[in-house]
């Protein structure tokens, strides 16, 4: 007889072993799944007797996947989305709908995007609250602990059970108050003069400042804020210029006027990102709808 014949593969079992492989641990993946540590510690030995492998082997004080584990994973994740799939529900209501929407994103991708979802919530889903968090670098991580249930971002993490959807290109262009100066007229006079830069919280800077900084150049930051949203105080009114994403202009940086960067620099994308579980799910389904639908008509 087939070893696998005689255990009950069932989705809890399945789903111990992935909490453990996304924590990294026994106690926090008991903790996630509301278990006791022994739960967990006896389904994973029930596992490795029945997948004849150790699963999960001791690294300093903790432990680490074996190489079958994280092979195995994104199989095991699909068979427990395609199961959930299985089980057909009511039908969703956007009208009809209590919850509370976590969408992780930051000031840039916030005010692009989220005023005209919050729109969209009010008309026809006024029970769906929408609760926006900073994303900073964006992790698998946060997703999968369910921290958040979408995050925008231009940086989606490489993990195969994160799902992105492109939502919509920009780029970067540099931005000046027109009733004090005129714009850069070539790298020279752009490097000439000050700027407000961008140090994020997370210590990330713009990947402008390393393309530069990768030809040895550094701007002259005359003020530097923590997002984008701090520029345009400092901008008006004073002789310096500010590098920002273009579709600000839409924004919060409407009442000055852009010019390209005298450089090249590379075009960059937004993504949407969510996790696997949520693939088949209606109501994220429509969320995503909904989002998709407003990056068209900003695209547009």
């Amino acid at each position: 007889m087939n070893p696998i014949d005689s255990f009950n593969l069932d989705i809890r079992a399945l789903s111990v072993f992935l909490a453990v492989l996304d924590e990294g641990s026994v106690s926090a993946a008991a903790v996630k799944l509301g278990v006791s540590q022994s739960a967990v510690s006896h389904t994973l030995d029930r596992l490795r007797q029945t997948l004849g492998d150790p699963l999960f082997v001791k690294a300093g004080r903790g432990i680490t996947p074996t190489s079958y584990a994280v092979r195995t994973g994104p199989h095991l994740r699909q068979i427990i989305n395609d199961l959930r799939g299985l089980a057909v529900g009511p039908p969703f209501s956007p009208d009809k709908t209590e919850m509370t929407l976590r969408v992780a994103a930051n000031d840039y991708q916030r005010e692009l995007l989220l005023p005209g979802l919050a729109q969209v919530l009010r008309e026809q889903a006024p029970g769906i609250r929408l609760h926006v968090v900073p994303s900073g670098i964006p992790t698998p991580d946060r997703l999968r602990r369910e921290l958040c249930d979408f995050m925008i971002s231009p940086h989606p993490p490489p993990a195969s059970d994160i799902m992105q959807q492109r939502l919509l290109d920009d780029r970067m262009v540099v931005f000046y108050d027109a009733s004090v100066r005129a714009p850069p007229e070539d790298v020279e006079n752009y490097l000439a003069s000050q700027h407000i830069s961008i140090v994020f919280a997370t210590g990330e800077r713009l990947s402008l400042d390393e393309t530069l900084r990768a030809q040895g150049i550094e701007r002259d930051a005359a003020v530097t804020v923590s997002n984008f949203a701090g520029m345009p105080a400092f901008l008006r009114g004073s002789p310096w210029l500010a590098s920002a994403p273009s579709r600000l202009h839409q924004g919060m940086m409407r009442e000055f006027a852009q010019a390209p960067l005298p450089f090249p620099h590379r075009p960059f994308t937004l993504y949407l990102l969510w996790h696997q579980r949520y693939q088949q799910d209606p109501a994220h389904r429509w969320i995503r709808n909904q989002l998709l639908q407003i990056a068209s008509r900003l695209a547009r």
